[in-house]
């Protein structure tokens, strides 16, 4: 039995994979045709990493990927109905503001348009949660929770698109992990089940041609596509489900997560816009560390896998152990924050005035410490030479005595 739900598994994955490889090359001549191109601007503070003029338009290979995925493998219901319609307002917006750019309130109705249709068509909702023994209904407040919930994750996925390979990879990372669950605790056949293995080979073969250095940026219609399916996973797989259920997604994206909430931050700190792009995320900063691009996009999949690592261990072995390997990499993740400027260049400085302050107290009481020895010493060279000289004197007067 598992090994034939491994080979249906393989099959999707395989099957997304190459169709979205195959037709990859096609959008990125699609892209170039319509003006779909993400051109380097300096006027806009030099945001861009890359020097040259790349297609923008992978979103939509993805897209496609994923629509013949779920013809094949897929089963119809009102949900993925919902789905479908919710995407098409996902696609479209991004679609949009790939060939020229919307403002930022206008992507904003585009996503609402299509977190509505989840919640009230699909009827997919986060209506109650049990946690430590308490069951909470939300009632009227699941909709706009749900409504946060989607938001969150579509810009979360957004805001992080800002290497080769980066927003890609974090998805599918985000998708292994919850297949690696689903296969542990033996959930085969349901709808997001189905969706989490078609989404991982269909942007698994996007970035083959988006992995540094990229012949193709997911762009708008790709960041929020995965967002928006990720968020919708997440949903369907914690309906009405325990606490535990709810952190896993939580657990997978921690690093977007902490990265939107550190950029809002420091937005606010420096009374910018939340919207407004800058170059201070957290793969700025390792680019600053003078990683290069690939290097940098790498350690942030290995800190990813890292957190993906204890949602695993959280949900199928134990608890207590995920939870102290999340609070572990937390705490690393806010000490790596208080030695950059992700938050604040303030915040920077008064860290690094503190380091300087310890190191220079410590250099300080060494200098005390070496100052005492020296008087010690010095003081028993003097007790030392004065031993000597009047051991001198008292040699000096019995020779007198003598020779009198």
């Amino acid at each position: 039995m598992t090994i034939d739900r491994l080979i249906e598994v393989l099959l999707i994955v395989t099957t997304t994979f190459s169709i979205s490889a195959l037709i990859m090359p096609y959008i990125i001549r699609i892209a170039n045709h319509i003006g779909a191109l993400d051109i380097p601007r300096h006027e806009q503070g030099d945001r861009h990493i890359h020097k040259t003029i790349i297609p923008k338009f992978g979103g939509m290979g993805i897209f496609i990927s994923f629509l013949v995925g779920y013809m094949l493998f897929g089963v119809h219901s009102v949900q993925m109905n919902a789905i479908l319609i919710g995407s098409f307002f996902i696609i479209l917006t991004g679609m949009i503001d790939d060939i020229n750019s919307l403002s930022a309130k206008h992507q904003l109705i585009g996503q609402i348009a299509a977190a509505l249709v989840i919640i009230f068509y699909g009827n997919i909702t986060l209506s109650n949660l049990t946690a430590f023994g308490f069951n909470i209904e939300f009632g009227i407040w699941a909709y706009p929770i749900t409504l946060f919930f989607i938001l969150g994750c579509i810009n979360v996925i957004r805001l992080i698109d800002g290497l080769d390979g980066l927003s890609g990879g974090i998805s599918s990372i985000f998708f292994l992990t919850i297949g690696i669950i689903s296969f542990l605790q033996q959930r085969f056949g349901t709808l997001e089940i189905t969706l989490t293995f078609i989404m991982l080979g269909s942007v698994l073969g996007f970035l083959v041609y988006n992995f540094n250095p990229a012949k193709i940026f997911a762009g708008e219609i790709g960041a929020t596509f995965m967002g928006f399916i990720i968020a919708v996973i997440s949903l369907l797989g914690f309906k009405g489900a325990l606490l535990t259920s709810v952190l896993v997604p939580l657990l997978i994206l921690a690093i977007p997560i902490l990265d939107t909430l550190f950029a809002i931050i420091r937005r606010v700190i420096k009374h910018k816009p939340v919207y407004e792009g800058d170059k201070d995320h957290f793969h700025h900063q390792l680019l600053k560390m003078n990683f290069s691009q690939r290097k940098t996009v790498l350690i942030v999949y290995f800190i990813n896998i890292l957190f993906s690592i204890a949602a695993i261990v959280y949900t199928i072995n134990n608890q207590k152990l995920g939870i102290i390997m999340y609070i572990v990499l937390f705490i690393l993740v806010v000490l790596f924050v208080l030695h950059t400027n992700i938050i604040s260049d303030k915040l920077e400085e008064k860290t690094k005035n503190l380091e300087h302050k310890l190191i220079k107290n410590k250099h300080d009481d060494k200098k005390i410490e070496e100052d005492k020895k020296e008087t010690k010493t010095n003081s028993k060279k003097k007790e030392q030479t004065n031993v000597e000289t009047s051991s001198q004197k008292k040699n000096s007067k019995i020779k007198k005595s003598n020779k009198m």
